[in-house]
């Protein structure tokens, strides 16, 4: 007795082809390009500036938001694979209100 693999109707419905078309890998550099933009929609350089020329000191939750940030991207980056939504809110800590 012999078996064989019939396949042909992958091809002729287009599945075969999702396969071989998987999302784009996601590089460290995206991960930090992410942390940069929620450096940037807490407005570090501007609160560094501040504390830079006028000597007042940045806000405590400001730097430690910022830390956590730069944690959050390293310890993302060191994941393999890098998830797929390493963007989203779940990996990334944020500014809690008073």
């Amino acid at each position: 007795m012999r078996f064989a693999v019939i396949d042909g109707s992958k091809q002729w419905t287009g599945q075969g082809q999702q396969r071989s078309m998987r999302a784009p890998s996601i590089d460290v550099e995206d991960v930090e390009a992410e942390a940069r933009r929620r450096l940037k929609a807490i407005r570090l350089d501007q609160w560094r500036t501040r504390e830079f020329l006028t000597g007042t000191p940045m806000p405590d939750d400001i730097r430690q938001l910022a830390l956590q940030i730069d944690y959050a991207a390293q310890a993302i980056s060191r994941l393999s694979p890098i998830p797929e939504d390493f963007d989203s809110d779940v990996y990334w800590p944020r500014l809690w209100e008073r």
